[in-house]
């Protein structure tokens, strides 16, 4: 009983399960189809939306054609029209040159008709004109013939005899020319140089003085000179062989001389002599030490001598060592004038006359103050200063119108810029002013009898005076062998020679005097 009541549980229990399945599934099922119904429903109602869209929107679309349609329309037809009127334009203009070429080239045509006729006119009158030339040269042969005949000369000894009568009347009418053109010259370029000159003067104005160097050493007494010769002379041959110099111990009291070409070696010389007398200690190890330190002392003294004289024209930068050179500068003379002085002189000159020009005033110092650079070396190197001083230019990159201007300033080289002629003109500016140089007396006497040679050699010259100290010559000539114009000639003839031949500071006048006189004496 219990089996079959365990039994029948059991199939209840699958029955159960089997209609809870069927019920699950049906809910399910029926779920389902609702979701797909209202899907559906969805679905269609979307279609429809989409629709009517599409709908507005395509007929948006055929709306927005039809304008863009229009609006190309109305463009194009607007270019076609403006594209229509320049056309329009374009052929007016066309016909109008059209009219105008043919109205040149029947004016073109009328003028060679024109030029055609008087090309015939011409043809006309240039064979007359060449019958009335052969008849012409005809009647002129018959004449020439009859002239020989008649004068016994040919056509050439007449040529030659014409010639040389025009030749001696045309030399005296060119002097006159000359002469005439060269005062006018002379009184404008003598009034503007005056100018120039005086105004470069007046700015500047310094004392004038003549530096030398020393070449004699006082003693404290005559004691010393022993001591400086030393036993057996052991410290007078080692300054000598240290310094470089000739050391001159005669009978002059207290004093000795030191002898020496260089100036820089006589400078040394002169500072150590004068620092041993001082210190007393004279004996070869502190002599080789007191040149030692002269030396330094000198360079320093040089380049502190370079630099003043720059700060002092202001110039730009300048290669530290070309400084060195132009301070040694300080220590070399020409005829007692100091060659730094001079260099300065010849800047500021350079370079007030350029400010005058309108030129460049640092330039022109620049080069005035480089012209005699070469006097720093001359004494060591073979060669002019000239050729020297160009040499240091190029080496230490200056300009070339500063090399030009050291190479032309005494006239070795064409100057080839202004301020190059500037330096040449202030240079012998500095040299000439009163008091610049000294000279010697036997330097003097010969260049005052070699210009009144000079003058004396020409014909018709009766006398001639160098006066002024040389910076004159005064001709007297006879009034009967030549005339003035032959004196003006002559003027320039003595001019020209004492350029070419004669060496002198300065400039020179020459002076051409022709008089008459008439003498009687009442008695």
């Amino acid at each position: 009983m219990n089996e079959m009541n365990v039994g029948l549980a059991i199939g209840l229990m699958i029955v159960c399960l089997f209609v809870g399945a069927g019920v699950t599934f049906l809910i399910f099922f029926l779920l389902n189809r609702k979701k797909v119904n209202a899907a559906s429903k969805s679905a269609d109602q979307i279609i429809k939306d989409a629709k009517v869209q599409a709908a507005h929107l395509l007929k948006n679309a055929e709306i927005d054609a039809k304008q863009t349609a229009f609006e190309v329309k109305q463009q194009t037809e607007n270019e076609i029209r403006v594209r229509k009127g320049e056309l329009a334009s374009e052929e007016q203009k066309l016909s109008l040159r059209i009219q105008a070429f043919e109205a040149r080239e029947a004016e073109l045509h009328n003028q060679e008709k024109a030029l055609e006729q008087k090309k015939s006119s011409l043809d006309g009158q240039i064979e007359a004109y060449k019958k009335r030339q052969a008849e012409l040269d005809e009647k002129i042969d018959s004449i020439i013939a009859e002239l020989e005949k008649v004068a016994g000369m040919s056509i050439q000894e007449a040529h030659d005899e014409i010639m040389a009568r025009i030749e001696s009347k045309m030399s005296m009418e060119i002097a006159a020319y000359i002469k005439n053109a060269e005062d006018e010259a002379r009184e404008t370029a003598e009034a503007k140089a005056v100018d120039l000159l005086s105004l470069a003067c007046q700015k500047y104005a310094q004392d004038v003085t003549t530096e030398r160097n020393v070449s004699v050493v006082a003693l404290p007494s005559d004691e010393m000179k022993g001591r400086i010769i030393g036993r057996e002379g052991r410290n007078i041959r080692v300054l000598e062989q240290e310094l470089g110099v000739d050391l001159v111990i005669d009978d002059t009291p207290e004093v000795i001389t030191v002898s020496c070409f260089d100036p820089i070696r006589r400078e040394i010389a002169r500072r150590a002599l004068e620092y041993l007398v001082r210190d007393g200690r004279i004996q070869p190890g502190r002599i080789e030490e007191v040149v030692a330190k002269c030396k330094k002392e000198v360079e320093e003294s040089s380049q502190k001598y370079g630099e003043e004289a720059i700060f002092k024209l202001g110039l730009p930068r300048i290669n530290r060592e070309l400084v060195q050179y132009i301070g040694r500068l300080h220590y070399r003379t020409s005829y007692g004038q100091n060659g730094l002085t001079h260099s300065m002189e010849v800047a500021y000159l350079t370079g007030i006359m350029a400010g005058e020009l309108g030129l460049d005033v640092n330039l022109a110092r620049r080069a005035g103050l480089l012209h005699d650079i070469g006097k720093a070396i001359d004494f060591e190197q073979e060669g002019s200063h000239v050729q020297l001083g160009a040499q240091l230019a190029r080496k230490f990159g200056e300009p070339d119108v500063v090399v030009n201007s050291i190479e032309s300033h005494h006239g070795d080289v064409e100057a080839r810029s202004v301020i190059a002629h500037l330096v040449a003109a202030a240079d012998a500016l500095s040299a000439a002013r009163p008091g610049a140089r000294s000279e010697t007396v036997e330097t003097y006497v010969k260049r005052i009898e070699q210009l009144e040679k000079i003058c004396k050699e020409y014909q018709g010259v009766t006398q001639a005076y160098a006066i002024q100290s040389g910076r004159e010559v005064r001709v007297m000539v006879d009034y009967e062998r030549v005339s003035d114009l032959e004196a003006a000639k002559l003027a320039q003839d003595i001019r020209d020679r004492i350029e070419s031949e004669c060496t002198y500071p300065g400039q020179i006048k020459v002076a051409v005097i022709r008089e008459s006189r008439a003498v009687e004496v009442a008695k």
